[in-house]
């Protein structure tokens, strides 16, 4: 598959790293040569220097024949037009990046085709949406649900309190069989697991299971669900105001931030929350804003290190939920070992929405979710496919896969090893970075 990508900011670089490990046929525009050096010298890509706005560029990067064209410069402005030429020229599927809610409404979404923008992300509202999820699962890491809940994929962080702990995966299958392992993360390492590994405190556990056994997953996890109701903010960016616009009749909402200019803005921006002036770096102020009293606390500032220490300051507090901004992939899997709840990163998110496009299937009944160094993806088996010729045992998959749920007919279930996939199935894989479009052929 041809990709162009209209910008190498931080979206655009992480998907163009991302991209080139699936050995997509990918392409680069960007005006700025030191960001296009970067990637020339380190990634199976290419690239062409200039702005993604024009034409004469965008026929020299060859989106006349490409499969998809996706804008993602900093400007909403230059993706939406950079999209609109593309399609002109020819490109097959364009995806822009975009900051305005309005336009993601489907009210405007003939408007966009119309101009040849097929598909909008807005980066900010997916994490305002994840950073809902987690309020509403407190004791996850990670909630990725299947077909309306009928396969629900975890992350769950295991402590010295989990009965499962130092239980070997074949054990935990002889005894509890409606779950399925799907993945560990140990440190730095995702492992597809195989029978004789051993669950350690610290490891953050992938279970896929059904939505009548989530209760039972996390009493065997050791953990509690919190009821939460009033939640601190701190930032008041982007991704404060769309979970206000979210959440705000949900939860009572108090949101700090250090300009006071933006604080003057946000009254407006964010009905129904409490806009305080301040530095929540400081304990002395936390204090006076009532942190011990807060069921949930997220960090949303620019700085990734700040985040992350300003939730380890609020579990010190005692606040049961924390949530972190985590922007610098580098710094998510030191994250991911302190006690810091949920991460959520921008980047990855789009990352998701974008890979959900590229795969064959229909993408509006498929779904993707980018971790760190992990995809977890949902594929139809076709008639005739490989995937589909024996039963999960005797197919000779890759090392770096493991099949964990399907849905038939409307229904969820686990697969084991004497399971047949037929046509039809929904299947979701769990697989490491760089496998997505080879596993996608064994299901064609």
């Amino acid at each position: 598959m041809k990709i162009v990508i209209g910008g190498a900011g931080e979206v655009g670089t992480h998907l163009a790293k991302l991209l080139s490990r699936e050995n997509q046929d990918i392409m680069v525009v960007d005006k700025l040569p030191e960001k296009l050096a970067q990637l020339d010298s380190n990634y199976n890509l290419m690239t062409t220097l200039g702005n993604p706005t024009s034409f004469d560029v965008l026929r020299e990067a060859g989106v006349a024949n490409c499969d998809l064209f996706i804008g993602v410069t900093p400007y909403e402005t230059e993706n939406v037009t950079a999209c609109a030429i593309a399609k002109a020229l020819g490109a097959k599927k364009t995806v822009a990046r975009i900051d305005n809610y309005e336009y993601m409404r489907p009210v405007n979404a003939k408007f966009f085709e119309k101009i040849g923008v097929n598909h909008t992300i807005y980066p900010e509202y997916l994490a305002a949406l994840e950073i809902q999820t987690a309020l509403r699962h407190t004791w996850v890491r990670n909630w990725f649900e299947l077909h309306d809940g009928e396969l629900i994929l975890v992350g769950v962080k295991i402590r010295d309190n989990a009965s499962i702990v130092g239980m070997k995966l074949r054990d935990l299958t002889y005894t509890h069989h409606n779950f399925h392992v799907s993945a560990i993360k140990r440190h730095h390492d995702t492992l597809i697991p195989r029978g004789d590994h051993t669950i350690s405190p610290g490891d953050i556990i992938y279970f896929m299971t059904t939505s009548e056994h989530v209760s039972e997953l996390r009493e065997l996890c050791g953990k509690r669900q919190v009821k939460v109701k009033k939640v601190m903010i701190m930032g008041g960016g982007r991704i404060a105001i769309r979970l206000a616009h979210l959440a705000s009749e949900q939860y009572s909402i108090k949101i700090i931030d250090n300009d006071i200019e933006r604080c003057r803005k946000l009254p407006e921006k964010c009905r129904g929350c409490d806009i305080v002036y301040g530095d929540a770096r400081s304990n002395d102020f936390l204090i006076e804003e009532g942190i011990q009293d807060m069921d949930a606390f997220i960090a949303l500032t620019d700085s990734s290190e700040t985040n992350i220490l300003a939730c380890l300051t609020a579990k010190e507090f005692g606040v049961p939920k924390t949530i972190a901004e985590v922007e610098n992939i580098q710094f998510i899997s030191e994250a991911e070992g302190l006690n810091i709840g949920t991460i959520i990163n921008k980047k990855l998110l789009a990352s998701s929405e974008i890979f959900q496009y590229l795969l064959i299937t229909d993408e509006d009944n498929s779904k993707c979710m980018s971790l760190a160094d992990a995809e977890v993806a949902e594929f139809e088996v076709h008639e005739g496919s490989k995937i589909s010729k024996a039963p999960v045992k005797d197919l000779k998959l890759y090392h770096e896969m493991t099949i964990a749920g399907l849905v038939r007919n409307g229904k969820g279930m686990l697969v084991e090893g004497s399971t047949q996939l037929q046509a039809g199935d929904h299947v979701v894989v769990f697989s490491l970075s760089g496998l997505l479009h080879k596993i996608e052929k064994l299901f064609l």
